[in-house]
């Protein structure tokens, strides 16, 4: 709650500075963390003179901030809550726009090869082996949830082997790195974090691991002081065959975070 009214103070504060040549996006952690938003939104401010603002936040923040009108548009990826948010009313326009997929990452001495995500979760409630959640509603804690329902399991957040941590992408792979446990992430983020010395991908490559990224263009009946022209501007350059360039030749260490695939 602390972290939401920050936000709002300081998104306030923006707007009331500088006025409708700014919009605001809602987005996640990993388009933040990896810096493709950064990467990416220059091209458009200097094509449109539109400066973007960018609100790092879980998907489920992302939503609250969004259905309390305080953003033009939010970049997240969490389908089902995604469709609930349009069916609501909250949401004008929603278009797929890019996908990575998730990794499960854990101590470099877990020799098990993993056959099935199932399987791996399985081992680990069992063994009871340290695995760190991220615990605060975002895209990537949504997805977790719904891969332990998978094997019918609700981890026991007082459980000495499950630890909820309340923290973004980053922060959890730090976490999960110094008690050498396991965690899920997207690639995106895996790939640019760089202090991960004692962890490697366990599971990966797998069906349950896709990770679609929707942007929606928020209703501007919740607050008519949202810049909707400028933000229709961007969701139309998003989709576009520029941004597709962009992100797509978007690269960490060499590698390709996210994938274009708006059709």
């Amino acid at each position: 709650m602390i972290k939401y009214m920050i936000f709002i103070i300081i998104l306030i504060m923006n707007l009331n500075a500088y006025g409708k040549n700014y919009i605001y996006i809602a987005s996640t952690t990993s388009t933040h963390d990896t810096g493709l938003l950064k990467h990416i939104n220059k091209y458009f401010s200097k094509e449109f003179n539109i400066n973007v603002k960018v609100l790092s936040l879980g998907t489920g923040q992302a939503l609250k901030i969004a259905r309390d009108g305080n953003v033009e548009i939010l970049l997240v990826h969490h389908y089902p809550s995604e469709l609930q948010f349009m069916k609501d009313g909250f949401g004008k326009i929603r278009y797929n726009l890019m996908y990575n997929d998730y990794v499960l990452v854990g101590p470099k001495d877990d020799v098990n090869k993993c056959k099935s995500i199932k399987e791996k979760l399985n081992e680990i409630h069992k063994k009871e082996l340290i695995f760190i959640s991220r615990g605060d509603d975002s895209g990537t804690h949504k997805k977790e949830n719904e891969l332990w329902k998978l094997i019918q399991i609700l981890p026991n957040t007082n459980s000495k082997w499950y630890l909820s941590v309340g923290q973004g992408m980053g922060q959890t792979l730090l976490i999960t790195n110094n008690k050498k446990g396991y965690t899920l992430s997207d690639r995106s983020t895996w790939i640019s974090f760089n202090k991960k010395e004692n962890l490697k991908i366990v599971c990966e490559n797998l069906p349950p691991l896709f990770n679609q990224y929707g942007i929606i263009l928020v209703n501007s009946s919740i607050n008519n002081n949202l810049n909707t022209k400028d933000a229709k501007k961007y969701i139309n350059w998003i989709i576009s065959n520029k941004a597709k360039k962009l992100i797509n030749n978007y690269r960490v260490n060499g590698e390709q975070l996210f994938f274009f695939n708006h059709h």
